[in-house]
């Protein structure tokens, strides 16, 4: 049963990749103006700007540039860079690890944060602790990344010098020293959805007929919290960080700006810039994938740990 769940969620899993890629191939090539003269400049000779135009495929149909990139798409061959020459899959392969560090990074400490916070509060409702933590948590989530991003860079890199301010680093510890501020912009927000999240599902747990019993029985109230209400209402957590990928994805992007690492957000905003269009796609490919296998991942966790998930499926 679950075998044939998580089939069925990758067979979703490979058409919302390809809806969302042809999409966006589409939509690319739709934006107005001429990618080759940007490419190139206007002081590009006809020769150089027709051999570019056809080494892009731009003087082929719409429909016949699809078919070409997916045709390369399926041999490996996300296509060459314009500028350096070098393949688009080497280019983004070297930066995807920095953006998955980040991510991970981010969600290490913000999901812990926002689990343990939700659940306390959700034990002792309507206490000063539980009002608090809701201010807390709705301040947070209200809180821009960019903006969390550049008042740490002032603050703790500028004023107080505890942490570099740009770059991904150098060795180990040197990384995680840069990772620690654009960690924290990115993953402060974070804490107040999972928090709301996790209280909402905590009160509906805990109101539920076998907690009931158990407090009929006697059991005490702490094995009740962690034991029998806590592995159930972390669930929706669960699928909520798949979801969340994409959010992480384009709040990592203000970060990897304000913060100049290395990252797939900053090469898509370079490329896009640059009209480079093999790199575009190449990135927006890698990400959508990022994101859809994270959804698909979470949904599969959530199957095994809660069987009435796959039962509804």
């Amino acid at each position: 049963m679950l075998l044939g769940y998580a089939l069925r969620r990758f067979g979703v899993a490979a058409v919302t990749l390809f809806v969302a890629v042809t999409l966006m191939f589409v939509m690319i090539r739709l934006v107005p103006g001429d990618p080759v003269q940007i490419l190139l400049g206007p002081r590009a000779t006809p020769e150089l700007q027709a051999r570019l135009t056809a080494e892009l495929a731009l003087d082929q149909p719409l429909l016949r540039q699809l078919l070409i990139f997916y045709g390369n798409l399926l041999q490996g061959n996300l296509g060459v860079d314009v500028f350096s020459g070098r393949p688009v899959t080497l280019i983004v392969l070297e930066q995807l690890p920095h953006t998955l560090r980040l991510i991970f990074a981010s969600v290490l400490w913000s999901v812990p944060i926002g689990i343990l916070l939700g659940a306390y509060a959700a034990a002792r409702p309507n206490t000063l602790f539980d009002r608090v933590s809701a201010v807390i948590s709705v301040g947070v989530v209200a809180a821009p990344a960019f903006v969390v991003a550049l008042l740490s860079l002032l603050l703790f890199s500028v004023h107080l010098r505890w942490f570099p301010a740009i770059g991904a680093g150098e060795g180990f510890w040197d990384q995680l020293r840069h990772l620690v501020l654009p960690a924290f912009a990115i993953g402060l927000s974070w804490i107040g959805y999972i928090a709301r999240i996790m209280r909402a599902s905590m009160l509906e747990v805990m109101g539920a007929d076998h907690i009931r019993t158990l407090r009929a029985l006697g059991v005490a109230e702490r094995p009740i919290v962690l034991i029998y209400a806590l592995r159930v209402a972390v669930l929706p957590v669960v699928t909520i960080i798949g979801v969340g990928v994409g959010f992480l994805l384009s709040s990592a992007v203000f970060a990897e700006i304000v913060f100049a690492r290395p990252g797939i957000g900053k090469l898509v905003i370079d490329a896009i810039t640059t009209r480079n269009y093999p790199i575009v796609m190449g990135a927006v490919l890698m990400s959508t994938a990022l994101f859809v296998t994270a959804t698909t991942v979470a949904d599969l966790i959530n199957a095994m740990l809660d069987p009435r998930a796959r039962a509804g499926k």
